[in-house]
């Protein structure tokens, strides 16, 4: 899934999360946030590229919007860089690890890490096998499960028609859980 689409999701699922748990502002950021770090972690060393060596920056973009086996040609150490960046934030194994870690250490990222945990689900079910799987079970497989590809059309009309009706919804029934205040009456 774009990287777009999963800031949304995280924070419609923090704004459903917020209704039912208290949450604080900081760990709503941090939802969104840690939602997609998972993708941009990876553009770390094509940014360091194009800043220090002998990159352009119409690999960024290229990058991004790539298929495979149309990806921009990098320099191995960058392409090497990138691709373990990206199965080691797509990982659930990862992901497990420092949630446990985290959890043992700093409990006040349990809510936060939520977002990361929504990017690796997402991403299993919306990377298909032509289209980058996500590696949820790196480092010990490459290989992802066969879902449907983000990039399509319809994926994505559909995507952001739901994420769209789901903002509007979360728009019109946010007072219903706020507490009910009365207005004294004029009448003397």
């Amino acid at each position: 899934m774009d990287i777009l689409a999963h800031a949304m999701w995280a924070a419609a699922g923090a704004a459903i999360l917020r209704r039912k748990v208290n949450i604080s502002e900081k760990s709503l950021y941090g939802i969104v946030l840690l939602a997609v770090l998972p993708d941009v972690l990876p553009l770390i060393p094509l940014f360091g590229w194009v800043a220090v060596g002998d990159g352009s920056i119409q690999a960024v973009p290229g990058y991004l919007l790539a298929t495979p086996g149309t990806e921009p040609v990098l320099p191995p150490i960058v392409q090497y860089l990138t691709h373990h960046l990206h199965c080691t934030t797509h990982s659930a194994i990862v992901a497990g690890g420092v949630s446990l870690l985290l959890s043992i250490f700093n409990r006040q990222w349990c809510i936060p890490l939520l977002g990361w945990w929504s990017h690796i689900i997402i991403d299993v079910f919306s990377h298909s096998n032509d289209y980058y799987p996500a590696p949820v079970l790196y480092p010990i497989t490459y290989r992802g499960f066969d879902g449907i590809a983000w990039n399509g059309t319809t994926f994505m009309l559909l995507n952001y028609l739901v994420l769209g009706a789901l903002c509007i919804w979360l728009l019109r029934t946010r007072n219903r859980n706020a507490p009910q205040t009365s207005v004294p009456s004029d009448k003397s």
